[in-house]
């Protein structure tokens, strides 16, 4: 059966977050047939029996492959996929079921090669993802990057989220074997070969995130670590807002410091300036969520979140100006092995 639309899924030991993905694409009010590929990167925890399960609602198909990382993953599946337009979204999201009407109604005026939409949290995820969701997401901490489009001609789809013609894939070879840092990357390339890229505002997919501090800090960390070496690979596209975390962190650290060594209201003023941020992140995390509990935990998830980021960005970049070496000599963990 012809599809327009092709789901690419990578999955990695993920059994029990797939089957809640899967729910959410069996209930999509879009009334055309598509296909959901799933591809199981090296996985020793299988997710074929809850895959099985939905086989006689959705037009299912499944891979499996050694461990190569979710970028050469996700090309594998749109090699495999049928779909004129390919949509990537990670095995921890969930789909309104709207998801799709919305996407084809958007596309049928207004044609893109790629796209994206937001991240939001579902009301079912626990006061850790919530608060999460909310650093990761608002106008508060991130600008709202994740949770709104922005422009058209700095929006970089993000991966979890994704939508790529049949046309800029073959054009691109799709993904490289960096991670994380994958989604951008392609984005870049896309507009130097001249592809449309546009974000969808109904688009929206429920990202599940980490579950605890120490897993976002890697997952963040990570991806400062990514950031200056795609502004190596593509010049022209470093932002001064790239640097904020690493300064915030930075002038955190100056604020602490300062009342040991001066005396006097003075010295008190910008730790009481953080501490006002940070309370009115919790406010709006509280207001957000409707949870006390992810209003608390608020805070805490935003100094980790530019904690990791802020580090991982002043690592790298100090490593890439600093050493003639390549990024994959000097951060061999940043890339997989096709």
């Amino acid at each position: 059966m012809e599809v327009f639309f092709s789901f690419v899924v990578p999955v990695f030991n993920r059994p029990g977050e797939i089957r809640e993905l899967l729910e959410s694409l069996a209930t999509q009010t879009y009334s055309t047939p598509f296909e959901v590929v799933i591809v199981e990167d090296g996985s020793s925890i299988p997710s074929e029996e809850v895959i099985e399960e939905f086989s006689d609602r959705l037009q299912v198909s499944y891979f499996k492959k050694k461990n190569t990382g979710p970028g050469d993953s996700r090309n594998f599946g749109m090699h495999r996929a049928q779909g004129a337009y390919f949509i990537l979204v990670d095995s921890d999201c969930i789909l309104p079921e709207t998801y799709l009407e919305e996407v084809a109604r958007f596309l049928s005026k207004n044609p893109l090669d790629c796209f994206g939409g937001a991240d939001d949290a579902h009301p079912s995820f626990n006061p850790m993802q919530q608060a999460i969701s909310y650093t990761m997401t608002s106008m508060l901490t991130t600008g709202g990057i994740r949770g709104k489009g922005g422009s058209d001609e700095k929006f970089q789809p993000r991966s979890f989220n994704m939508g790529l013609s049949r046309a800029a894939f073959e054009a691109s070879g799709g993904f490289g074997n960096i991670h994380p840092g994958e989604d951008p990357d392609l984005s870049l390339r896309l507009k130097k070969l001249g592809f449309s890229i546009g974000f969808i505002p109904g688009a929206t997919v429920y990202h599940k995130r980490r579950i605890d501090f120490r897993s976002f800090y890697r997952q963040v960390h990570k991806f400062g670590l990514t950031r200056p070496i795609l502004n190596r690979w593509h010049p022209g596209s470093a932002r001064i807002t790239y640097w904020f975390p690493t300064l915030f962190i930075l002038g955190l650290i100056a604020a602490l410091l300062l009342p040991i060594f001066l005396k006097g209201t003075a010295a008190w003023v910008l730790l009481i300036l953080f501490g006002f941020y940070l309370s009115v992140v919790a406010l709006g995390a509280g207001l957000k969520s409707g949870s006390a509990r992810a209003a608390l935990l608020a805070p805490g998830a935003l100094l980790v979140q530019y904690g990791g980021y802020g580090l991982g960005f002043l690592k790298s970049a100090f490593l890439l100006t600093f050493s003639k070496k390549k990024p994959e000599v000097l951060m061999p963990g940043l890339f997989f092995k096709p």
